[in-house]
């Protein structure tokens, strides 16, 4: 099954990949979703984000990634351009196996 992959690049700080990962789960309804959270990164600023022992920062990267079908994925995608900088989307194609059509 063809579907597409989208990727949301973001910081913590915003508060954004709540809303966002609350907008896939209960309104837009997508196939699966995942909020991941990065160690270290950074962006157009250049400013390196990192955590360590010694200190926790609450202005680490994450990714919130979900796929769908490909015009589902455009549509709640659109929607995210309203909440976040759309250049932090990244979207690309993808095959889902499922065993029981003998893909493995």
């Amino acid at each position: 099954m063809k579907v597409t992959v989208a990727r949301v690049y973001l910081h913590e700080s915003a508060n954004a990949h709540e809303k966002i990962l609350r907008y896939l789960h209960d309104d837009a309804k997508v196939c699966g979703a995942t909020l991941f959270r990065g160690i270290s990164g950074f962006g157009r600023s250049g400013e390196v984000h990192t955590s360590s022992l010694l200190t926790l920062s609450l202005n680490l990267p994450v990714v919130v990634e979900f796929f769908d079908r490909p015009e589902r994925v455009a549509e709640v995608v659109k929607h995210i351009c309203t909440l976040v900088d759309p250049s932090h989307i990244l979207t690309f194609d993808a095959t889902a196996h499922d065993p029981s059509n003998g893909d493995a």
